[in-house]
Formats: C-alpha cells, structure tokens, sequence
C-alpha cells in the first residue's frame, strides 16, 4: 500500500523520524502498555477482547483530543492504537488497512492566504510516520461525495489522535476498516459493515 498523491502534500508534512517510529510486528503489541481507542462500542464491542484496555472517545475530531488527553493522562500507555471505520476513496481499498499520513480535510482558511488541510499560523498540512500505509483526511462530516482535499481513505478522528501522539512522543498505530466508498450509499453501508469491522482488527493486528 502506499500514498496517494495529495493536492497538498509536497513539502507541507510534519514527517515522524524513522527513528521514532518503531516497526512492531502485527500480533506483537502489549496487553499492559497498550491504549486501543475507538469512536463508537459497535465498532469494537469491549467483551470481544475483555484482556485488552479499549476506550471510546466519541465522534469528531475535539471529542477525540479531549477522549485521548484524559484517558492517556489515567492510563500513560507506551503505545496508542486507533481503530474504526472509514470510507475509501480508492476502488482497489477493501478489509483492513494501516493509515500512516494524515490531513485535516476540513480545515480551509484559504481566504487567509493558507492551504486547504493547514491549520493557521502551523506550517505543517499533515502528519506523515515515515512507513507504508494509506493517508487518511479527518473531518467533521461524514463523507457521500468526493471531497476537496483528496486522501485513501477519510474519517472523523484519526488526525486529532496522530498531532496528539506526535506532540507527546506516543508511539501511534491506526487501523481502519473500510465499511464504505465515501458516496451516496455511504450511510447504509456503515450501517451493515460496522458490525463486522472488528473482526479483521483483532485477528490480523492483536493475536
């Protein structure tokens, strides 16, 4: 898997030090030093891995920066794993995947002089952990139609989680299912697919 071209990824991206990232090997993450959030219980029901410390943050991107302050600050896990549903922008995109890169899809203060995804004032339009993956743009709507800013695959969290890991020195994983193709049919297939997203999560990634 590797990155999708992004109308504003050349030389905007806060890239994670290869050092910092250390590349554990599916199956090999630790009960006791491992923080698992995930947006909604249907995603990730907790009796589905009752030895694992899973916690639900909400929907959105400030539900998720509050959610991952207060429960790293209980917790002080040595690694952050975020999983959940998104949409795929990409035909080829289905099952499990591993989001490295990360944009802001809805932050847009171009009237400004900045560029689509770029938080005023920061240089920085994404956050890049130096591995293969797919991009993933967060935002605080639920995609039906292609948006402006073009990423693999879209969320509504996964962006506040990655800046919060980078600011902090957390290690961070992020896996997602894709429950749907981000269009109009987006809302009825989430609906049948959430149910099932866990599944490949815990087999292809905790055991």
């Amino acid at each position: 898997m590797g990155f999708r071209s992004c109308v504003i990824c050349d030389g905007s991206c806060l890239i994670v030090g290869i050092e910092k990232v250390k590349e554990l090997k599916l199956g090999q993450f630790n009960k006791q030093d491992t923080l698992i959030l995930v947006a909604l219980e249907s995603e990730l029901p907790k009796e589905n891995i009752p030895q694992w410390n899973v916690q639900y943050i909400g929907v959105g991107k400030v539900n998720a920066a509050l959610a991952v302050c207060r429960f790293n600050q209980k917790f002080k896990p040595k690694v952050i794993l975020n999983f959940g549903t998104a949409g795929s922008l990409r035909d080829d995109l289905t099952g499990l995947v591993e989001a490295t890169s990360f944009y802001q899809r809805d932050m847009d203060a171009r009237p400004m002089g900045f560029l689509l995804g770029q938080t005023p004032f920061e240089d920085d339009t994404c956050i890049a952990f130096g591995k293969d993956g797919v991009s993933c743009g967060s935002g605080d709507s639920f995609v039906t139609s292609e948006p402006e800013l073009m990423t693999d695959i879209v969320d509504m969290e996964a962006f506040a989680l990655a800046k919060f890991a980078v600011q902090t020195d957390v290690d961070f994983h992020c896996f997602k299912y894709i429950s749907d193709g981000a269009d109009s049919e987006a809302p009825d297939s989430w609906k049948e697919n959430v149910i099932n997203s866990s599944e490949l999560f815990i087999k292809q990634v905790l055991e």
